[in-house]
């Protein structure tokens, strides 16, 4: 649901984004806020991120197949001292950010995780989570995590 698909598509009735507007006043102020943050969490779901006992883990099993690109891209974000970076990204990934730090997932044969360090040392997981003293920089926002990649299954 949400006021960028159909009626159609989910099969129901459009929804007025102004719902908290007074009768006979126009629209005041945008009423969609619990669908915008349902959405949110939504994404992240089908992600695949959650945290269990202070680790960040993935489990992207909700991503589709042609969420991946096909051709190369570049993703900009905002990192966590406020500034607009890029990122190539190439075929058979795809980019977010969490917590201001990039992650980029990558189809291939072995599932495993390199986060970069600032200093440009890589820790890697042969598993699909990060350890709690490195997911604490992450969710403190310390500026020592740079990136994340993480390789999922194809």
């Amino acid at each position: 649901i949400g006021v960028h698909k159909s009626p159609e598509l989910y099969g129901a009735f459009p929804t007025d984004p102004y719902s908290h507007t007074p009768e006979g006043k126009g629209a005041q102020q945008p009423g969609m806020t619990g669908q915008v943050k349902e959405d949110f969490l939504s994404r992240f779901g089908e992600l695949g991120i959650f945290v269990q006992d202070g680790s960040i883990h993935f489990n992207p099993q909700l991503l589709r197949r042609e969420e991946f690109l096909e051709t190369q891209g570049t993703f900009t974000y905002i990192d966590v001292d406020k500034k607009s970076n890029e990122l190539i990204l190439e075929p058979g990934t795809l980019g977010f950010t969490y917590c201001q730090i990039p992650v980029v997932y990558q189809l291939s044969e072995q599932e495993g995780i390199r986060v970069v360090l600032k200093e440009s040392e890589t820790l890697a997981f042969d598993t699909l989570g990060i350890d709690a003293p490195t997911s604490s920089k992450i969710f403190r926002r310390t500026g020592e995590v740079q990136q994340i990649i993480v390789s999922v299954k194809k």
